[in-house]
């Protein structure tokens, strides 16, 4: 029947919701690590049935036990300021049904992962100040935007996967990079979500149009003479 097909499917939707969010929890209080987080997380995307949700947790107790006396990360709608590191180590950017902004001048970790799950993240590279070598940003977005912004100097490569999104490459504007600048990789995977990855100079807005959120770059520009 129409009617038991709808309420199993809405069930099915809420539980994946749950469940993600549950597993979000533990990447949070540290009892997931990265790889591991994003398996289980593409696996509740796929999961066709509330018993195999369920069993992606059934190894791991109660979030909540895992970490008393800790706080997962709050909701808010209002945008997180740049936070400046002191060494190059591995740091994360993790938002869940909020919004975080990195921009201005910060110091870039050397390996950044970079969760968000129903949220929304800007990472501004323009001014940030990388270490020497290959710097690593590993994206897992679920239902949620990620939008990259780089100086046209900077080498880059990306290298994203997309189920049901979008996970784009760069967009090329004027200037060339730099040999002698340090690499940033750009690797991970989209859920029903987006990854933007565009060039801008110094100075330009961070968003092509006022229109656009913290996750989304917005309409794209073409050069003058085009379109």
């Amino acid at each position: 029947m129409a009617g038991e097909d709808n309420r199993e499917l809405v069930a099915l939707r809420d539980r994946r919701e749950d469940v993600i969010a549950a597993l979000s929890k533990h990447f949070t209080n540290d009892t997931l690590g990265l790889d591991e987080f994003e398996r289980r997380v593409d696996l509740a995307h796929r999961a066709g049935s509330i018993a195999t949700l369920d069993a992606l947790l059934s190894d791991l107790e109660p979030a909540g036990a895992a970490a008393a006396g800790r706080a997962l990360v709050p909701k808010t709608d209002t945008a997180e300021t740049a936070i400046a590191t002191h060494e190059f180590g591995t740091r994360r950017v993790l938002t869940i049904l909020g919004s975080t902004q990195r921009k201005g001048t910060w110091r870039v970790p050397r390996t950044l992962p970079v969760v968000t799950v129903l949220g929304g993240v800007d990472l501004d590279f323009r001014e940030a100040e990388f270490g020497p070598g290959v710097t690593e940003v590993k994206v897992t977005n679920v239902l949620g935007g990620v939008a990259i912004i780089v100086p046209p100097h900077l080498r880059v490569v990306c290298d994203g996967a997309a189920i049901l999104s979008t996970f784009e490459g760069m967009e090329h504007r004027e200037g060339e990079p730099d040999p002698d600048a340090p690499l940033l990789r750009i690797s991970g995977v989209a859920i029903l979500g987006s990854v933007e990855i565009s060039t801008r100079l110094v100075g330009e807005p961070m968003k092509a149009d006022d229109t656009a959120d913290i996750g989304e770059i917005g309409q794209r520009r073409l050069p003058s003479g085009k379109g």
